[in-house]
């Protein structure tokens, strides 16, 4: 089991201090022999990719674009704008090793970063592919990520059910992805900073394991991050752990210093982003399975 610590960073919002907690963990999971998976998780961006294509394909994929996002949250700025930049650069790392990779190598990428350059700060979630953002707010989790799948696309459409989507043949084939074309975007979704939200980024080895119900129960039972990450693994491993396991738990707390009684930001509810960098048309994006 790999060793697991909640870290913790504290940043000022409109002149009171906003405590964030976070940790982080990944495994190979008990059936593949490679982890294609990587995460980066540091203030202000945690994100989580889940390579595929080949023995290794999908390792460099994934490492490449958490690189090219890491190098840009070191040099200061997180923006739809720079991580597309960032985005277009893994792109062609991913291409610069054809010994190893194909035309359907790829990853997903998906994962919140808090904005804080405009009037009101706010998170925003980014997503490509099938792994997901989930949010715990007010006792209730929601998805707020839509998976770029197949399965996903058929239940939009009304041909498919949820309860039948979750063995269908088609599961892990998504429709978006980083690496097989040059022009993906991702899609945007903008939330108010509320006190007391539990943000879990993971990628589809946690989903195929656990429901959003036993995510929740994990939350619920572990209010350290590090004990909910690790709990997660230890119940994804047991329930099989077909894939790749990546977990991000981040909590938003307010600094003890900063406690209000007079105010409940939990108030606030998620709201689509209204962003110049819409969603691109799953037509015209390239099909591939992770």
């Amino acid at each position: 089991m790999p060793e697991v610590s909640t870290q913790s960073h504290t940043v000022t919002l409109s002149g009171q201090p906003l405590e964030l907690r976070w940790a982080a963990v990944t495994d190979t999971g008990r059936r593949r022999e490679v982890n294609q998976d990587a995460m980066f998780a540091s203030y202000p961006l945690f994100v989580v990719a889940d390579g595929m294509g080949g023995h290794v394909g999908g390792e460099i994929a994934s490492a490449s674009t958490i690189d090219r996002l890491k190098m840009m949250t070191d040099a200061g700025t997180v923006t739809p704008k720079a991580i597309e930049k960032a985005l277009v650069r893994a792109v062609k790392d991913i291409a610069s090793h054809p010994e190893a990779t194909d035309d359907g190598t790829g990853t997903t990428l998906t994962g919140v970063y808090l904005d804080t350059a405009g009037e009101a700060p706010h998170w925003v979630t980014l997503n490509i592919g099938d792994s997901r953002v989930y949010l715990v707010r007010d006792g209730a989790i929601v998805q707020i990520t839509t998976d770029h799948s197949v399965v996903q696309e058929l239940i939009a459409s009304g041909r498919l059910s949820p309860e039948e989507a979750e063995n269908h043949p088609y599961g892990n084939v998504i429709t978006r992805a980083v690496g097989p074309s040059e022009g993906v975007t991702p899609d945007y979704v903008r939330l108010d900073v509320a006190e007391g939200d539990r943000f879990v980024i993971c990628s589809d080895g946690l989903t195929k394991e656990l429901t959003d119900y036993g995510i929740r129960h994990f939350l619920d039972e572990n209010a350290d991050p590090a004990d909910a990450v690790t709990a997660m693994l230890d119940a994804a491993l047991e329930n099989g752990g077909r894939d790749n396991i990546t977990i991000i738990v981040l909590d938003v707390g307010t600094a003890p210093a900063a406690s209000d009684p007079d105010t409940d930001p939990r108030a606030a509810t998620p709201r689509a982003a209204a962003d110049d960098h819409e969603a691109a048309d799953a037509d015209g994006s390239s099909t591939a399975s992770d």
